[in-house]
């Protein structure tokens, strides 16, 4: 085993130098973005109470979460595994703000296992919260942060895949299903699973209306027209439904707007139990996975004793740093060699006050700039400090 110590576990990487300045410039980039756009940055803590740090998150995210044991209260720990939950508990204990709340962040999270094959296990995750806002406002300012986002790291023009939990959680609301087998509806749902769907609905369902609302789901995929197709489909459904189908429809203006390919699937509800209302993710044609996630998750802020309104989204920024085509400055620099002349520290202090890189050497260093990522030295030369190409 000695031989093999450098090693790291499966789904955990490391980022070198030249990629590490590419996703270093690009998270500041995109911190710079959400500050403009009034998002106030937070850096929550790498571990919390286990608890806490699970409020309202799912079984999905417990499953995903590392646990340890507080040497100091005994407690249970949990490493961070999504960002959010965390926000939540700032928003609603700690900064105890009245009107909406715009936060973002940029940091680590750890799972104990990839969402997907072959995803890291430790993304950087990055993106906002908005918080005290229930219209369909906040979720078309954060839509559109969201393809500004992806703009910004020189992506090219995404597919965004909309949803709306409340279609499904409203026809199954007066269906009269106990939890259990609403549960295993929605999992069929999800599955498309048509045969398995009819046989339930011919058991469980005796509401002809809502048995056929429920068959029709699965099927209204597509572009902007599905929404006129369910609009005739599920006419008859709760206020809730249609309420659902018009806030899609102000977020797809907005989206055809803005040049940006749509797909909408009313059947999907990723995070059933988490999410609330609208819910949307990013994919490219050329990757085959979500590039990024958001939605609505009105109820977990009542976990901290406050529920407030809630939207917003995440990536990995080293997931954004692989796709985009965002122009990085080629590596630069400046080595100094190895030399005893009084005023080298002065003139290094010099240049690196004008924003330059500057790299010593040591006695006897040879002059690799490759590895030291230089593109020029100084030299002593005719009694002054002059630069010279490598």
């Amino acid at each position: 085993m000695s031989g093999n110590r450098w090693l790291l576990p499966d789904g955990i990487d490391e980022v070198l130098p030249e990629r590490a300045e590419q996703v270093e410039q690009l998270r500041r980039m995109l911190l710079d973005l959400y500050r403009r756009c009034g998002y106030d940055l937070v850096i929550p803590p790498l571990v919390e109470f286990a608890d806490s740090l699970l409020c309202g998150a799912g079984a999905d995210l417990d499953l995903m979460t590392f646990r340890i044991t507080d040497q100091l209260s005994g407690r249970m720990l949990g490493v961070r595994a999504d960002i959010t939950p965390q926000a939540v508990r700032m928003d609603a204990h700690s900064l105890r703000r009245e009107g909406p709340s715009r936060l973002c962040y940029a940091g680590t999270v750890l799972h104990t296992r990839p969402r997907r094959p072959l995803e890291s296990r430790a993304p950087i995750s990055i993106g906002v919260e908005l918080f005290g806002e229930a219209s369909v406002a906040a979720d078309i300012e954060v839509i559109e942060l969201f393809i500004a986002t992806m703009r910004e790291a020189g992506l090219p023009t995404p597919w965004i895949d909309l949803g709306h939990v409340d279609i499904l959680r409203g026809l199954l609301a007066g269906s009269g299903l106990k939890a259990a087998q609403s549960d295993e509806l929605f999992e069929l749902v999800q599955r498309k699973a048509a045969s398995e769907i009819e046989s339930f609905i011919a058991e469980q369902i005796a509401n002809p209306t809502l048995a056929e609302q429920l068959r029709a789901l699965p099927t209204l995929i597509g572009g902007s027209d599905v929404l006129d197709r369910a609009a005739t489909v599920l006419a008859d459904s709760p206020a809730v439904v249609l309420q659902a189908l018009n806030q899609l429809r102000a977020v797809v203006d907005v989206l055809q707007a803005a040049g940006v390919n749509i797909h909408l699937d009313l059947s999907e509800s990723p995070g059933f139990h988490y999410h609330t209302g609208l819910v949307f993710a990013a994919y490219l044609p050329s990757h085959g996975k979500a590039i990024g996630n958001g939605g609505r998750y009105d109820e977990i802020g009542k976990e901290f004793g406050r529920a407030r309104a809630a939207t917003g989204f995440a990536f990995d920024l080293k997931v954004l740093a692989n796709l985009g085509e965002m122009a990085v400055a080629p590596a630069a620099g400046i080595f100094v060699p190895y030399c005893e002349e009084s005023s080298k520290r002065d003139e290094i202090a010099r240049l690196r006050a004008t924003g330059e890189r500057v790299v010593e050497g040591f006695a006897g260093q040879l002059v690799c700039a490759d590895e030291m990522r230089c593109d020029r030295q100084l030299v002593w030369s005719n009694g002054s400090w002059q630069l010279q190409n490598l």
